[in-house]
């Protein structure tokens, strides 16, 4: 058995068509197809504009087998910070992931800025959260209620532009 085993090369065929600046990091085949992993983002199978950017996962676990995707949506645009939600999950399994879920994990982890998870007035919390996004200067704030909380609620909304503001304070540019 070789210590170092060099994968062969991404077919063509699930290639998907990357930016100028981007470039394949690792990839695997589940039974969807490709999923790839490049300097920007992960490509999903069967969708070649379905790139996630790194700041858009929220989580991503391998279990061994299966390697499990949990993307954010944005649900309200708010001066300052989105509002996200997450998309249903994807469950992919890999028979040879090969550098794929390290490379995932890497990726994700480095997009993670500050994030700190604060109670709200009512039942629930919210977590905000700076994340930095390729070719984007500086860092992006999201805030991801617990379940139940009502984002549209103005006392909500004004207590979360306030610990978003708390939160970019503490953060040195």
């Amino acid at each position: 058995m070789a210590l170092f085993r060099r994968r062969s090369a991404l077919p063509a065929q699930h290639r998907p068509k990357l930016d100028r600046d981007e470039r394949v990091v690792a990839w695997a085949m589940a039974p969807q197809g490709a999923l790839v992993a490049t300097t920007k983002g992960l490509w999903l199978p069967g969708d070649p504009q379905a790139r996630l950017g790194w700041h858009e996962i929220h989580k991503a676990a391998w279990d061994g087998g299966a390697l499990k995707i949990t993307a954010a949506r944005q649900v309200h645009r708010t001066p300052g910070y989105d509002v996200v939600a997450d998309r249903p999950g994807g469950d992919f399994r890999l028979a040879d992931p090969g550098d794929l879920p390290a490379a995932v994990r890497a990726r994700v982890t480095r997009s993670v800025g500050p994030s700190s998870h604060h109670s709200l007035p009512g039942t629930g919390g919210v977590r905000v959260v700076a994340r930095r996004v390729p070719g984007v200067d500086g860092l992006t704030w999201t805030a991801r209620y617990d379940d139940g909380v009502d984002h549209d609620d103005p006392i909500v909304r004004e207590a979360t532009t306030a610990l978003v503001e708390q939160a970019k304070a503490g953060v040195p540019e």
